[in-house]
């Protein structure tokens, strides 16, 4: 199984809230995790955001940043291409997505087309991960 996951997704592996430890069991099926290339800059405008909002957590969020750029060379990134916002743009349709939800999307689809694997789509936005059950990927 491969573990595709959006940045909502990949946020929860670095910091503990109520959905992690679901997450990392997952993880821990995987043969390997899949992400969008746009994810990292996803990740540090929300992990930015937490620390502004919560201060207190400042040094949680530099030690998230740090092992977020250590793990990243493990991830297969998905890169984004005119043939992939195209597809994000039909899906962006399709499903009444935003922008770069559809682009997460169409990079799990992109994951699941090239794989012989099951594609497992990690995500916590009930219309992202409808729309990836209707597409034929298992959710969280």
């Amino acid at each position: 199984m491969i573990l595709f996951c959006d940045t909502s997704a990949l946020i929860k592996l670095y910091i503990a809230e109520l959905e992690s430890d679901a997450l990392k069991s997952r993880l821990l099926e995987a043969e390997a995790v899949a992400v969008c290339r746009i994810a990292w800059v996803e990740a540090h405008a929300a992990l930015a955001r937490r620390a502004r909002e919560v201060p207190e957590d400042a040094d949680l969020i530099e030690q998230a940043k740090k092992l977020l750029a250590i793990d990243w060379p493990r991830y297969v990134v998905i890169e984004i291409d005119q043939s992939l916002v195209e597809k994000a743009g039909e899906f962006a349709d399709t499903f009444a997505l935003r922008g770069y939800d559809s682009v997460q999307l169409a990079a799990a689809f992109k994951v699941q087309l090239i794989t012989e694997s099951e594609v497992c789509f990690a995500c916590f936005d009930v219309r992202l991960n409808r729309a990836a059950k209707i597409l034929g990927m298992q959710c969280l």
